[in-house]
Formats: structure tokens, C-alpha cells, sequence
């Protein structure tokens, strides 16, 4: 599978974002390690995950705790895997979501990630969300405090405006590694970030690459030219999209959400899925 780098780890193109094997609609945990598992024979070399993947507070890091045990459970062949997690965003358990960026609660949702992770360090550890309510300086400042005293190894931030990433990079002291926004065919606003990460050198993650869980097998009917150019190639529309994704800059690594072992089987196959100039333009003008 082709390779990408965030910060000084070599991962796969393509991650696996973890959100639908623990949010509503969630299958038993043996066909999510089954995912999971499944992920790791296709290539897939980095994981996203977060504290709030989960049903309600009684479930808070369902999916840190799920990804942990299939990481152990996969003994040798979860060596070389990334696992990013985050914190900042939580759910209350009514199906609606809040933010919390204090210093505080950042560094005490740290320290609880990591006992579920079962790690000395989190490889990359991600600001979820801006908390309106609280400087972002003061955000990313806990950041910084996790990344110097050892607690997390890289340092991200997610849904993040051009602004943010400019004075997150800079409060980090050029130590920023990744951004993680929502951008698919159908959500393509964060173009100007996706640029800027380039520009900088930054991974930039799409989450709900596919367009979101409920609607990633409606991609297709959709967005007509996405599933022409698939029917052209052979493949799934879905494959296209997240080929066409990487071909916007070296930095992109989407993170489609899978929740069944064939979904991101098929998925990791559009690392080598290398799309002509051609296709490329039809599919910008269309997306």
C-alpha cells in the first residue's frame, strides 16, 4: 500500500477511522475486531479513534478500549500501527455533543486515554474540537504541556479554521503534525486548510471522507461522476473518492469510518488506485 507520513511515522494512505463500530448502530465487538483485523491484513497502519466514541456516559472511550484490545489481540501485526485519539469533544448521552477545551479537562481526558489505550505515550493526540468558550491558545497550550512532559508523542487538532492552524503550529512551537476536518465530494469548505497543510507540511485527515456513515453507500448516486469513473476502472465509487482525496496534495490520509471487515478492505485498495489527469478534472468539476 502507498505510504504517507504524520510527523516522524511512516503510515498507510489510507486509516481507519473508528466512530461507527462505537456510536448508535454499533455491531458486536467480535465483527469490529473482525474490522479491525481486517484493516491490518489490507495495510492500514493508522487508526483514529477518540473519547467519544461512545453511547453515553457510562460508555465514555468505548472505541479507545475496543481498539486497544484489537491491537493486543493482533499481537506482532499491530506493531507498526499509529493510533491517534482525541479530546475536547464529549457526549452527554442524548445523542447530542459538547465541547470542553480547558487546560484541565484536556490534560485529565489525556491521562484517562491513556490508561484505555494501555499505553505509556499516545502517538498522536488530537484537540477535538474549539471550545468558544476558551481561548484557543489556552487549548492548544495543554497540548504543548501533554507533548513536553512525554504523555503524547505528536500533536494534532481537528475542525480547525486556517487561523487556528497558523497559531496552533505556532504554540507548539512548529511541532503541529496534523489537522483533521470533515471533507468529502460533498463537504469540500475545507480546501483552503487541506492547502495550507500542504503548504506547511502537515497531514491533513479527512474525516467522513465517503461523506458521512448513513451515506457512504449512497455516494454513487450522488455524485454521478464518481460512480462513471468507477464503473470506467472497475472499481467501487467509494474507491474513487478516496483516491481522488489523496491526489490533492502528498499530505492527505483519509479516515473512512468502517464498521464491517469488507468496507475497509475496500477502501485500502484505493491507495493504488492512481487516477489520470483526466479523471482528476471531470471529478473536480463534479465533486
Amino acid at each position: 500500500m502507498q505510504q504517507r507520513t504524520i510527523g516522524d511515522r511512516t503510515v498507510s494512505a489510507i486509516g481507519l477511522g473508528g466512530m461507527p463500530m462505537s456510536i448508535e448502530g454499533r455491531h458486536d465487538e467480535a465483527r469490529s475486531i473482525a474490522t479491525i483485523h481486517a484493516a491490518l491484513d489490507a495495510g492500514v497502519t493508522f487508526i483514529d479513534t477518540a473519547d467519544a466514541y461512545h453511547l453515553d456516559p457510562t460508555d465514555v472511550g468505548h472505541n479507545e478500549i475496543l481498539i486497544a484490545k484489537a491491537l493486543r489481540l493482533a499481537g506482532s501485526a499491530a506493531d507498526d500501527v499509529l493510533v491517534a485519539t482525541k479530546g475536547g469533544h464529549r457526549r452527554p448521552g442524548d445523542g447530542s455533543w459538547y465541547v470542553q477545551g480547558d487546560a484541565g479537562y484536556l490534560k485529565k481526558a489525556c491521562e484517562a486515554s491513556l490508561q484505555r489505550l494501555d499505553v505509556e505515550a499516545i502517538g498522536l493526540y488530537q484537540f477535538h474540537r474549539p471550545d468558544p468558550a476558551v481561548p484557543y491558545e489556552e487549548s492548544v497550550g495543554a497540548i504543548r504541556d501533554l507533548l513536553d512532559e512525554g504523555k503524547i508523542l505528536m500533536a494534532g487538532i481537528s475542525n480547525a479554521d486556517p487561523q487556528q492552524i497558523r497559531l496552533a503550529h505556532e504554540v507548539l512551537g512548529g511541532r503541529l503534525v496534523s489537522v483533521q476536518n470533515q471533507f468529502s465530494p460533498a463537504f469540500r469548505s475545507s480546501e483552503p486548510e487541506l492547502e495550507l497543510c500542504a503548504e506547511l507540511g502537515i497531514a491533513f485527515l479527512p474525516w467522513s471522507p465517503l461523506g458521512g456513515i448513513a451515506r457512504a453507500g449512497e455516494l454513487g448516486e450522488r455524485h454521478a461522476a464518481f460512480a462513471e469513473v468507477a464503473a470506467e476502472r472497475g472499481v467501487s465509487p467509494q474507491q474513487v473518492t478516496l483516491a481522488w482525496e489523496l491526489a490533492k496534495a502528498p499530505v492527505v490520509i483519509p479516515i473512512p469510518g468502517a464498521s464491517r471487515p469488507e468496507s475497509i478492505q475496500d477502501s485500502a485498495r484505493a491507495a493504488d488506485l492512481e487516477l489520470t489527469p483526466e479523471e482528476l478534472t471531470r471529478l473536480d468539476a463534479a465533486a
